[in-house]
């Protein structure tokens, strides 16, 4: 396909070379984002009629696959962008949706708040109008690109009624959003993340995306299949990643005493054979997950629920058997494989975390046995 013809040489020539630097000095991949805007792939999910390539989630999954494989933080900093574009596109006003096709504005969610662990469907953070203006106050646990982004898609209370939320289109620069403490951690450090503050961020009522207090209906309808196939997508590129990278060690590095390969090893091969039929099994999921909703089959919420838990935890055990194959050299920046291994860990406990969405198919599944014997 065309756009990912034009992604190729973008992560060739400037995603892979500064994607350790990206690593080790937390450093936001802007020039990629430039370079991705420039190509029109900010601009992917955007509809032809505002200047976007008009694709859908299948394309933006494998760009974000591909991403993954060599800079899982741009890879995740594109994937907030999507998730945040698809309910712009669909319910944002004509000249954002413009900038975002033109590749001149990136976006992000902004929903995880203080309080409410990973349930972000239920924010505590209000919104209370004051004539043709909206006042929000609340607090943002963690939020992707929160010191680089044009805007945040915000949740919060609604304004009136008994609904659990609305969402809102927010300037990132508006007076009283404070971002307290950049990102220091252990994996994805490229992401310029950061809790968000909002005191008395007045924005016009216009803002608002959807309908108040109908935030869930968008969360769980037009965001939850595009967030968690494409947090599902840096799973399986991570994956396709650390095993690349794997594979090259065991079979390129030798013992001094025989000359052998790594590889030569059955135990090895075992271990590299069984991780790489897990990430398959992740990847033919996530593809389903795909072609169920384009087909709008019964099981598609099912299978919307599985995908992100499957690849996730997949993730966690492929790139934890590419540290075990490789022995040392695994632990050394250098060969690409810790910093992999490190970036996997974030999925599993990215809201909905994956015990979340154990519960969520666990009850579906119940569900379904009850209504056919009721």
């Amino acid at each position: 396909m065309s756009h990912l013809q034009d992604l190729e040489p973008i992560v060739r020539d400037t995603i892979a070379p500064a994607a350790a630097d990206t690593d080790r000095e937390a450093r936001f991949p802007r020039r990629a984002l430039d370079a991705l805007g420039a190509a029109g792939l900010l601009g992917l999910l955007s509809s032809k009629e505002v200047g976007g390539l008009g694709l859908g989630l299948a394309e933006a999954a494998q760009v974000v696959q591909r991403i993954a494989q060599d800079c899982p933080s741009t890879a995740m900093v594109l994937t907030m962008h999507y998730a945040g574009t698809a309910l712009i596109e669909k319910y944002g006003a004509p000249e954002v949706r413009q900038a975002i096709a033109a590749g001149r504005h990136v976006t992000t969610l902004a929903w995880s708040e203080m309080g409410t662990r990973s349930h972000f469907w239920a924010p505590v953070g209000t919104a209370r109008r004051e004539g043709d203006q909206v006042v929000l106050d609340g607090f943002k646990s963690m939020v992707t690109s929160a010191e680089e982004a044009d805007s945040y898609v915000w949740s919060s209370r609604p304004t009136e009624g008994e609904g659990p939320s609305s969402i809102w289109l927010v300037d990132a620069k508006a007076p009283g959003l404070t971002r307290t403490a950049a990102f220091d951690g252990m994996g994805l450090r490229g992401n310029a993340s950061a809790p968000v503050k909002a005191e008395g961020v007045r924005i016009p009522a216009s803002a608002l995306l959807g309908e108040d207090g109908k935030g869930d209906v968008l969360m769980n309808n037009d965001e939850l299949p595009v967030f968690v196939t494409l947090i599902a997508s840096c799973s399986v590129g991570m994956m396709d990643g650390v095993l690349a990278r794997a594979t090259a060690h065991i079979t390129k590095n030798r013992f001094a005493e025989s000359g052998g390969s790594i590889s030569d090893l059955p135990t090895v091969r075992a271990y590299l054979a069984r991780a790489q039929i897990r990430a398959d099994q992740a990847r033919v999921l996530r593809d389903d997950a795909l072609a169920a909703m384009a087909a709008g089959r019964a099981d598609t919420m099912l299978r919307v629920l599985e995908v992100k838990a499957s690849a996730a935890e997949a993730a966690l055990e492929v790139t934890d058997t590419a540290m075990r194959i490789c022995g040392g050299a695994a632990f050394r920046k250098d060969v690409g494989i810790e910093r992999l291994f490190r970036d996997a860990r974030a999925a599993s406990i990215m809201a909905p975390t994956s015990d979340v969405l154990y519960d969520f198919i666990g009850n579906a599944l119940c569900d379904a046995v009850a209504k056919a014997a009721a």
